[in-house]
């Protein structure tokens, strides 16, 4: 089984360009939306030590943005819990996977955390700031001061862009996309 990490800024397209490589996807934003939904200890570690913020199970996501927002010593104190859970959730998947040729691994901090290994084969998504900002806007909570907190925590684009060994360049349109990905199969 091969590794495929997919970089990029946020918004710019990584997680259709996971799911169009046709093998399974490790999405770490949806597996984040399902511990707040179903994990109550993840909820009581929360509660423990961001009170003001976790009150009721499930998570809700505004209340995460409210941490976030408040203080910037929140986000270091939810990573920790979260990521820890998120790190075994993917432990899961890749034993789950471990026979098939790639698996794509759609995390958002690959690289920041520590995640990817030597011989992962990194792509980045590459899109323009306007058709992201584009995008963004037309999501249903978004926030702009959440998008740039988070912006911040990320290495910079170019570094990203350096570390990979391919490059889409994301207009999102399909056909696009899946050209790219289709000469990214062939050339690994």
């Amino acid at each position: 089984m091969r590794r495929i990490g997919i970089l990029g800024n946020i918004g710019s397209g990584k997680s259709y360009v996971a799911q169009s490589f046709g093998y399974p996807v490790f999405n770490a934003d949806k597996e984040v939306a399902k511990l707040y939904k179903k994990n109550r200890r993840v909820f009581l570690k929360l509660n423990k030590i961001l009170p003001k913020y976790f009150k009721r199970f499930p998570v809700d996501k505004f209340d995460v943005s409210q941490a976030l927002l408040d203080k910037k010593k929140n986000l270091k104190k939810i990573v920790r819990i979260v990521h820890l859970e998120i790190r075994k959730e993917m432990s899961s998947f890749l034993k789950k996977n471990k026979k098939k040729k790639f698996v794509i691994l759609d995390i958002p901090l690959l690289l920041e955390n520590k995640i990817n290994k030597k011989n992962d084969i990194l792509i980045f998504v590459e899109s323009k700031k306007t058709d992201i900002l584009k995008r963004l806007k037309k999501r249903k909570n978004f926030n702009f001061k959440l998008f740039k907190k988070f912006s911040e925590i990320q290495l910079p684009l170019d570094y990203k862009r350096k570390k990979s060994q391919f490059v889409i360049k994301n207009n999102f349109t399909k056909g696009t996309v899946l050209r790219y990905v289709r000469n990214i199969l062939t050339k690994i």
